[in-house]
């Protein structure tokens, strides 16, 4: 395959580092026309952008390094807490939280012999109880299980990874659709149905671009292999969103039970008709509960995006450098997340939290449309739902890639985002983002899981018979909570592949030169299915 460009008139200024210290990267390049792919790294290596918005120096740090570099000489950046006021705003959600938390799980403790131990010997009917947060527990210790399963597949079969991710979600997303059209359970048989649908749609319309996929996910697990802190970073993100989603579950349950208003909740206090429980109260209180939950849980999982990204640009630029890679990456860049990046990275958090939990709202509206036999409203409802989910999709997928900015270059969220933006726009949405079906896979194995987690809480409902589901009104609420706990905790596990894939395409958008030398035959394999590689993208200033 060869690839025709054209010489400048000029060739660019060469780029020198501070102190003396002449860049590797200083050659101009220009390819000849008619360039084979495979004589392609032997080209010389085209120079920095000295006009970029992100120099090379806060990239590859400024002159010659001893031995014992870490990654903050690595990657100098300005010492400035970005974002600041937006990590005052999630330090006091967190605390809300944390009392609300301590209020619920202390009444639940205190009428533990209503609200049961177990799945059936609970004696409270009225709401959400002991057997839910049963149910919760299996879902959590389901989707870890899976979500590990996946981890050490993409690892052993990357190849493979991929094609299999997409078959297996179709296949269960039909299965799933048609069992719940059977038993009578309408609304959520036809959204699986469309879900299902529009990934079989994906598979074919993108089927074409699999191998490019495959090189760039193969590169991504050799860097995870030879880079083990990856791979304790994400068992660390496991944990502790496994062990945050526990405590979420059990305090939204522990919520109904505090302030539902019924007769039989010993939890609330009747004083001449008046009661301290009421249905305004229980919704006000859940509604802060799923933001904090919402907010938390992203904060929790873009930490660790920006962690396993800083291993990803230390791998990109100083693998193969003199100076190699800096001491302990991996606690470095976690160490620049929680102050300097932190208050970006909550900024970002913030409006997908946001999103999350009006999309929530929606959804509980839909349900009591149906319930009420709304029909319209309920259409109406469910169409908002899905807009709103794709826009969801579209914030969660440009900030994910405006962190890898953030991890890389220290810069504030609204920078990172405009840097996002060029490196969208330059490259299109057909070319070097969306070429790769990488992003695509890891959705569709964490929608696997999520199919396979509603499913299990559909049937734990089902056949251990809770008494506040007698008319069947908790099966949507219950089904669709435990599809979110199971997407986030995959997605928070696949985050090491997910976070090495953008941090990837980022570096290689902006330097691929830099890849070029350091890894000829990697990069031919990759000039070979996607020659556009080598249009690189300048960030403005």
């Amino acid at each position: 395959m060869s690839e025709k460009y054209s010489r400048p008139a000029q060739p660019p200024p060469t780029y020198n580092q501070p102190g003396g210290e002449q860049s590797p990267f200083n050659e101009p390049y220009y390819p000849q026309q008619g360039v084979n792919s495979s004589d392609y790294h032997q080209q010389q290596q085209p120079d920095y952008d000295p006009e970029s918005q992100f120099p090379p120096e806060k990239i590859v740090g400024s002159g010659k390094p001893d031995n014992g570099e870490t990654f903050d000489d690595s990657f100098k950046v300005k010492n400035k807490l970005n974002d600041w006021p937006f990590t005052i705003l999630f330090i006091a959600t967190v605390a809300g939280f944390i009392v609300v938390a301590g209020i619920v799980l202390s009444a639940w403790a205190s009428n533990y012999s209503t609200s049961g131990s177990g799945i059936y010997d609970s004696g409270a009917s009225f709401t959400l109880n002991t057997n839910t947060v049963v149910l919760f527990a299996f879902v959590i210790v389901i989707s870890l299980v899976l979500a590990v399963l996946m981890l050490c597949f993409a690892r052993i079969a990357p190849k493979r990874f991929i094609q299999v991710g997409i078959v297996l979600n179709v296949v269960l997303g039909l299965a799933s659709s048609i069992y719940y059209l059977a038993v009578g359970y309408y609304s959520a048989g036809i959204v699986f149905l469309v879900f299902t649908l529009i990934s079989a749609y994906c598979y074919w319309s993108m089927r074409g671009r699999i191998p490019f996929s495959a090189t760039v996910l193969t590169i991504v697990i050799d860097v995870m292999k030879r880079n083990p802190s990856t791979l304790v970073t994400s068992l660390v993100g496991i944990i502790v969103s496994g062990a945050f989603a526990a405590l979420f579950s059990a305090t939204v349950v522990a919520t109904y039970m505090k302030w539902t208003p019924s007769d039989e909740n010993g939890n609330c206090s009747f004083n001449e008709g008046s009661t301290s429980c009421s249905r305004s109260k229980v919704i006000g209180i859940l509604v802060f509960v799923f933001f904090a939950g919402y907010y938390i849980t992203e904060v929790i999982g873009n930490v660790i995006h920006v962690t396993i990204s800083g291993v990803y640009g230390s791998w990109y630029y100083l693998s193969r450098s003199d100076q190699g890679m800096p001491r302990f990456p991996a606690l470095g860049a976690f160490k620049r997340a929680m102050t300097w990046s932190f208050g970006s990275i909550c900024f970002g958090s913030l409006i997908v939290a946001l999103l999350q939990l009006l999309k929530t709202v929606i959804q509980i509206l839909k349900n009591d449309a149906l319930q009420n036999g709304d029909g319209w409203q309920a259409a109406i409802l469910c169409c908002a739902d899905c807009i709103l989910g794709l826009i969801e999709w579209a914030v969660r997928y440009f900030n994910h890639y405006a962190y890898s900015f953030v991890a890389l270059y220290g810069e504030s969220y609204m920078k990172s985002a405009r840097a996002t933006w060029d490196l969208f726009r330059a490259k299109g949405l057909d070319a070097l983002v969306n070429d790769c079906l990488i992003g695509a896979g890891l959705s569709f194995f964490a929608l696997f899981v999520s199919y396979l987690s509603a499913l299990f809480s559909y049937l734990y409902l089902r056949y251990t018979a809770p008494g506040y589901n007698s008319d069947g009104s908790f099966y949507a609420p219950v089904v669709a909570f435990t599809f979110v706990i199971a997407l986030q905790i995959v997605n928070i596990a696949s985050s090491v592949i997910r976070s090495g894939t953008a941090t990837f395409f980022v570096c290689l958008a902006r330097d691929p030169e830099v890849f070029q030398i350091s890894y000829p035959d990697e990069f031919s394999r990759i000039f070979a299915d996607y020659p556009q590689v080598m249009n690189k993208v300048a960030a403005r200033r």
